[in-house]
């Protein structure tokens, strides 16, 4: 059995972090001049992506060594002479003084996200006529990034570029498998697993407006499962907006929430935007 406890959380929180981390790689080798980089502080994981980037920020702060005064004042100076806010993605599992230490240095509350997780167990087949997953090879890239974008930015057309530029860096990233549904021969849904040690870290799942409500996510969900058990993975994990819709899929698919993670945010000299 599986609880949702402090060695839970540390597992989750360095599977995202990674994820992150080579994002920000995949970001600099492709675009040297972002600048963007990644360090470790007490054992926190601090990776900047740009200063608007929603990647930039730290993952497992508090949870895996006692955080310091000191040890926060790296990590603020780290984005501060990069140019961004400092953002934190803190569980629960990382304790009161940990809060309390953001709360004293005048931090704000800006998002609330549930951290979700299932043992990797076979996936039920999925026989909807006429679906086909597959994985995305290098040549698909820019088809990825497209469904991908056309997906997340039905309802916010003006972003629709920036969204397809991240999804052109988060295919590239080192330890990611990426994966496309097929209609009846049409590309019309993303999905990506984020693999690090037995994590299988669910995303990039996206379905174009034309397409959706025909079974593409379902046969996606199901494809994962059964390549991240057929290679040795055991914890299913997924990230979604606190008590959202997306939060109430992964629930009916047999994902749990681990815990309810908060994101502070700091920008320079306290001043909150």
């Amino acid at each position: 059995m599986i609880f949702a406890d402090l060695s839970l959380a540390r597992r989750l929180e360095r599977a995202e972090a990674q994820a992150g981390k080579e994002f920000a790689e995949a970001r600099a080798r492709l675009q040297p001049e972002s600048g963007a980089a990644w360090m470790e502080c007490a054992g926190a994981n601090c990776i900047f992506d740009g200063p608007e980037s929603p990647v930039t920020q730290t993952f497992g702060l508090g949870l895996f060594e006692d955080l310091s005064a000191a040890s926060l004042d790296k990590i603020e100076r780290f984005f501060f002479d990069r140019g961004a806010p400092v953002m934190h993605e803190v569980s629960p599992l990382a304790g009161i003084s940990t809060i309390d230490l953001l709360c004293a240095r005048s931090y704000r509350p800006i998002e609330l996200s549930s951290v979700m997780y299932q043992p990797i167990a076979e996936a039920a087949p999925q026989s909807r006529a006429g679906i086909i997953v597959r994985l995305a090879n290098p040549q698909d890239a820019t088809l990825w990034a497209d469904l991908s974008a056309r997906g997340w930015a039905s309802d916010y057309p003006e972003m629709e570029d920036a969204i397809r530029q991240f999804g052109a860096l988060a295919f590239n990233r080192r330890s990611t498998v990426n994966f496309l549904a097929e209609l009846q021969g049409v590309p019309g849904a993303t999905g990506s697993l984020c693999l690090y040690e037995d994590i299988a870290l669910f995303g990039g799942a996206s379905t174009i407006p034309e397409l959706r409500r025909n079974g593409l996510q379902a046969a996606l969900l199901a494809a994962r499962m059964s390549y991240a058990r057929e290679n040795g993975h055991e914890l299913a994990m997924m990230v979604t907006a606190a008590g959202s819709q997306s939060q109430r899929n992964a629930e009916r698919t047999g994902f749990k929430i681990a815990y309810t993670r908060t994101k502070w945010k700091l920008t320079a000299g306290g001043l909150q935007v």
